[in-house]
């Protein structure tokens, strides 16, 4: 990406396509293996497909392996790789209906288990997000269009927990410490939620303009005290402080659309990169001081039409994967 805030074009080697014969949406690279990469099809019916991709940063490919692509039941809202590098089996989750777990062999692919939120029908409330915890790996946590948040023990396949998390439909999940996670909402508010104390939990933020839905989260990794949220149809990446809740410590307004997508750096904790309707990819570097003017993005990266997804993963720190249309890119940052 270029290191300037004007409409960069990467030098060819530095950016990495796939073609999908489908829109793509969900993305993941995996932990074990920094070379497979997921993608997900977002097609308005039953029949979906998950592709698993082979990227070689070398001789700058992206292929997709025949024997490791298999059929998906409604679009993927997420896609996820077991964050431990040294996992006994490379498992990837997928929400949509249900939670699914499946086994990445070497040639092959099994479902390993299909996880029902609801403890009374045979049916789940379709799960808009969820998140892997990386400090306990054993454990999921899903968000859902019924108000809940249901932390799974995937290891023995039961609910740990399931909590009315909001008053109106969860968007998204993210992890902090291990028993910590925290969640919006379409009532326009970030909570934080400790499994020690399930019958609480703190408001650190809400949208300034009531009702107005949070639809992305992001928990800074580096740095547990930050994280980010989007409000729906803004272009606005709201920067929050946990330490100082409801005013936000930055707001980063320099998309000229909806941001539809945020991630950290995972090697960073001041990095944060957003991508959006404008087509436009931004890497930012949060000042210890915003000026009076706000912050502008340190590069950026046009990609020509909206941006639907991006991932920045540990696994492949150097490069930042971003979806449109139907076609995926990795970006050398």
């Amino acid at each position: 990406m270029d290191n300037s805030t004007q409409e960069s074009h990467p030098r060819p080697e530095n950016v990495v396509s796939f073609d999908s014969p489908y829109q793509i949406y969900a993305m993941a690279i995996s932990a074990a293996n920094r070379r497979r990469i997921a993608v997900g099809s977002f097609i308005e019916e039953l029949n979906n497909r998950v592709d698993i991709l082979s990227f070689s940063e070398d001789s700058s490919y992206l292929k997709p392996i025949p024997a490791l692509s298999f059929d998906h039941p409604y679009p993927p809202t997420k896609l996820l790789f077991n964050p431990s590098p040294s996992a006994p089996r490379n498992l990837l989750a997928s929400s949509g209906d249900f939670l699914r777990l499946w086994e990445i062999k070497d040639a092959s692919i099994d479902n390993v288990s299909t996880l029902n939120n609801s403890k009374t029908s045979e049916y789940s409330a379709p799960l808009t997000s969820f998140d892997w915890n990386e400090a306990e790996p054993r454990r999921i946590g899903t968000s859902s269009i019924d108000t809940t948040c249901t932390i799974w023990d995937i290891e023995k396949g039961v609910v740990e927990t399931q909590l009315i998390a909001h008053d109106k439909e969860v968007y998204d999940i993210a992890w902090g410490e291990a028993g910590v996670f925290a969640s919006v909402s379409a009532d326009g508010s970030v909570r934080i939620f400790d499994l020690r104390d399930k019958e609480h939990s703190t408001i650190i933020y809400e949208s300034p303009t009531p009702d107005t839905p949070l639809l992305r989260l992001a928990w800074n990794k580096q740095d547990l005290r930050y994280m980010a949220t989007t409000l729906m149809d803004s272009n606005k990446i709201v920067i929050l402080d946990i330490r100082s809740p409801t005013m936000p410590v930055a707001e980063l307004e320099r998309h000229n659309a909806s941001v539809n997508a945020i991630a950290w750096a995972p090697q960073s904790c001041r990095h944060i990169c957003s991508a959006g309707d404008d087509g436009q990819a931004l890497l930012w570097e949060l000042p210890t001081v915003a000026g009076p003017n706000g912050i502008d993005p340190m590069s950026m990266y046009s990609a020509g039409a909206e941006i639907n997804q991006l991932q920045w993963s540990a696994a492949q720190p150097d490069w930042i994967a971003i979806a449109f249309g139907n076609k995926m890119q990795m970006l050398k940052v």
